[in-house]
């Protein structure tokens, strides 16, 4: 039995250092460009090594990007769920925008991985899965709340909201990944989210 926990927390190990190992090489030469044997390299382990943690580079690929992303579903539900049964929309916001990752090298790989799901339909229903999961996440607390705050009409039901939401993130992270100025995106999300999900997004009459 102590020799199977060995042998199962040392390939924990490896699959993690694999993993750090790739985000490290994804981020700097972009999916496409990268080899096996690189990732092996950068993590110090043998091909074999690899190939007990994963089939191919989508694979570990894909494992990467599930790990940050349920990461940052972890971030937001979290900072969604600390006012109760009501929802004070200004401090859930000011929560989501100080804790949730907004970390360039990743967004260089989460947009690697976009642009490759985008030309195979198999990689694409995983992603919009995870995506999904996030709105989710997001939707069942604007839900839980409704009978305590109101959301603007033009948004619809909670997952119009949780749409919009995950929408300003997307839009933000994008202008991030030109401009490199981290504060600018927390303050720049900070106001599209109260503007969103608040009065504050109505034109007056």
């Amino acid at each position: 039995m102590d020799t199977a926990k060995r042998v199962t927390r040392r390939r924990v190990r490896t699959r993690a250092r694999l993993l750090d190992a790739a985000f490290a090489v994804f981020a700097a030469k972009g999916f496409g460009r990268v080899s096996i044997e690189e990732v092996c390299e950068a993590a110090g382990f043998s091909r074999g090594a690899f190939y007990s943690n994963f089939a191919t580079l989508d694979e570990l690929f894909f494992a990467l990007y599930q790990e940050r992303a349920d990461l940052i579903a972890g971030q937001v539900a979290d900072a969604l769920a600390q006012d109760g049964p009501d929802l004070d929309v200004p401090a859930s916001v000011d929560r989501v925008t100080e804790v949730l990752l907004l970390d360039v090298d990743w967004l260089l790989v989460k947009t690697d991985f976009l642009v490759h799901a985008a030309r195979d339909p198999a990689v694409a229903r995983a992603l919009l899965d995870h995506r999904a999961r996030l709105r989710r996440a997001v939707a069942d607390r604007l839900s839980r709340a409704r009978g305590h705050t109101e959301l603007p009409a033009v948004l619809g039901d909670a997952e119009g909201a949780a749409h919009a939401v995950v929408a300003a993130y997307d839009g933000v992270t994008t202008q991030l990944l030109l401009d490199r100025d981290v504060e600018a995106a927390r303050v720049w999300l900070k106001q599209l989210l109260t503007a969103l999900l608040t009065d504050g997004g109505r034109t007056p009459a």
